[in-house]
């Protein structure tokens, strides 16, 4: 994949040349799926905002380092993670949120020619049943099939085996196919687009 690439450019510029610019194109290119991700726990986008610029601080104060670090995505997903947990954990003076205590925002972007003929009724049924899937599905469909992360990464940034992930992955895809018309899934491409393999 060509982000994993570019993250990967991004990764040794900055922990090789101490790279400002770099860090900044890497800001620049996970902040907004980090932000949805961390807005996922903390219900406040000014939070998320801060938890994710947070999150790049941490990055930068181990620079050094991350020549050893595999996958800088997962990574910075982790980190993030933490901090979104820590920050409820401290706002709501409560035990750390459960998966099923998470209510994920839904973002579904039109990209392409194809996508754009896909009618606003249709875009808006998708969005329906993804807002309608338990809160475990929906996490995992957006960390998957909206931020790109393969079953392994999104596996280790939930504690979740891989299995777990393949099958809530399979049950949101299920649940959203069957929450659309048969005539609108083929014409969504539904299997093509979100499939599982």
């Amino acid at each position: 994949m060509q982000q994993e690439r570019i993250i990967k450019e991004l990764q040794l510029r900055i922990a090789l040349y101490e790279d400002v610019k770099a860090y900044s194109e890497l800001y620049l290119l996970l902040f907004n799926g980090l932000h949805r991700f961390s807005y996922s726990v903390v219900r406040s986008r000014e939070a998320a905002e801060e938890i994710v610029s947070d999150a790049f601080i941490k990055l930068w104060q181990v620079r050094g380092g991350l020549e050893k670090v595999d996958n800088l995505k997962v990574y910075l997903y982790v980190i993030t993670k933490n901090l979104s947990l820590n920050y409820h954990a401290r706002t709501a003076k409560k035990q750390l949120v459960q998966l099923d205590q998470i209510d994920v925002e839904t973002i579904i972007e039109v990209k392409s020619p194809e996508d754009i003929y896909i009618s606003n009724e249709i875009i808006n049924k998708v969005r329906q049943a993804v807002c309608q899937l338990p809160p475990q599905c929906r996490i995992i469909f957006q960390l998957v099939k909206e931020d790109g992360l393969k079953y392994k990464e999104v596996a280790g940034i939930l504690n979740l085996s891989v299995l777990t992930v393949r099958n809530q992955l399979a049950i949101a895809i299920k649940k959203i196919s069957e929450a659309l018309p048969l005539q609108y899934r083929s014409l969504l491409h539904f299997h093509d687009r979100f499939s599982t393999s």
